[in-house]
């Protein structure tokens, strides 16, 4: 054996020995087959899928005919293919036959551009505040319901029937149902120091009466617990309502900050005697739980119209893992063609999770957000760019899915 010989063999191990300790982490499209998920990871989805309607019925009647949007979201989720995924803007259909039908017709045959059937033998969801009509005068015009955007006001959360915009849960594992936490009627007032809405003046925009009735929620927020292999993970799922659309009092810009400020307190430490589910338990999560915050949550870290202190405290959270933000060759791209607002932004462009015309631009919105104690495998938004595969899918809505692949 000569020394040269000895010297590559040495090499060679050394090389093999590096290789098995490196942790590959993955960013971007991430699409993969049905059997290529790696042993023991977990894939952790949100997505806005905008499978709603403006009439009750509605969705089921999309889902019923040949619906561009509905085979395009059906077609990314084939791609991705994620063991949970929260979708917001879901419309709530209490029977779950809209779910079903999803699931049946959508999920389970293959689509254009999509991957192999997927399904999810287990599904989560629950009533919404959105739509619901509260018989107050919310939004201080004079009058109580009406047509149209007046009626949607007018509803615990705004739409233009009771489960619009509403969430729905898949897994490919257990859900516990009966664990399940909903905080649908939690009243906005028993939050302390909430960021009640007010005239510039400083007078209250809504009187004591209709204030202590309004609810925190425009949707709900859940905490669901999965049973995964690696062990129980809590879904802590919402979709707070945009930061906007209001008037010089700025009421939806204080409800998202508190919407989202919700899961703060949720998860620190504390009595949390005021955080009581509509069941009547009160208090936060237990300090050990390992979870994943999902949701379309309306706020920008830097850009938008929202205020970003809550979004930023939830990010920075000391439960919440440090991560590489999720990224996307597409959101760069549609950032330097699209113009508009996107040449105002200071965030990078990269983080995008959707795109929302030239006077918003696109942003992060989306959020896939594990505890720590999970190990971080890889994470991505599936937005590739416009001469890459599946590129001719992702606009079934305005919103791109959201990953993150997670050991337990």
């Amino acid at each position: 054996m000569t020394r040269t010989w000895l010297i590559a063999m040495i090499a060679c191990a050394a090389l093999v020995l590096l290789a098995a300790c490196v942790r590959v982490n993955t960013h971007g499209d991430a699409p993969r087959t049905a059997d290529a998920a790696s042993p023991g990871t977990l894939r952790i989805a949100t997505y806005n899928t905008s499978l709603n309607s403006d009439e009750t019925g509605g969705l089921l009647e999309r889902l019923q005919g040949d619906d561009a949007g509905a085979r395009k979201v059906a077609a990314v989720l084939q791609q991705v293919r994620p063991d949970i995924v929260l979708l917001n803007e879901f419309d709530y259909v209490a029977d779950g036959s809209a779910a079903e039908l999803f699931q049946k017709r959508w999920l389970e045959r293959p689509q254009p551009g999509g991957g192999e059937p997927l399904r999810y033998p287990y599904r989560y969801l629950a009533p919404v505040n959105t739509g619901v009509q509260s018989g107050l005068d919310l939004d201080n015009n004079g009058t109580i319901g009406g047509d149209g955007r007046d009626r949607g006001n007018d509803a615990w959360g705004y739409g233009l029937h009771p489960g619009q915009y509403g969430m729905l849960l898949l897994s490919r594992y257990p859900i516990d149902a009966t664990t399940a936490r909903t905080f649908q009627l939690l009243k906005w007032d028993a939050m302390p120091d909430a960021r009640r809405p007010r005239h510039p003046d400083g007078r209250s925009f809504h009187p004591d009466a209709t204030w202590s009735q309004l609810r925190l929620s425009s949707k709900s927020h859940w905490d669901v617990q999965v049973r995964a292999p690696g062990g129980v993970i809590h879904v802590l799922a919402s979709h707070p309502t945009p930061p906007a659309f209001d008037g010089p009092e700025k009421r939806n810009v204080a409800r998202n900050h508190d919407e989202i400020r919700f899961w703060t307190d949720y998860l620190s430490p504390g009595a949390h005697d005021w955080l009581c589910d509509d069941a009547g338990r009160c208090g936060g999560l237990d300090q050990d739980a390992r979870f994943v915050i999902l949701g379309d949550l309306n706020n920008d870290p830097v850009d938008g119209a929202g205020d970003h202190t809550a979004i930023v405290e939830l990010l920075e959270h000391p439960r919440v893992i440090r991560m590489a933000t999720p990224r996307s060759e597409g959101a760069i791209e549609a950032a330097e063609t699209d113009g508009g607002a996107n040449a105002q932004h200071r965030g990078s462009a990269a983080h995008d999770t959707g795109s929302f015309g030239p006077r918003v631009g696109n942003l992060r919105l989306d959020y896939a957000l594990p505890s720590v104690g999970h190990a971080l495998v890889g994470n991505g938004v599936f937005w590739p760019r416009s001469d890459a595969a599946h590129a001719d899918i992702v606009d079934g809505t305005d919103h791109r899915l959201v990953w993150v692949d997670v050991t337990q």
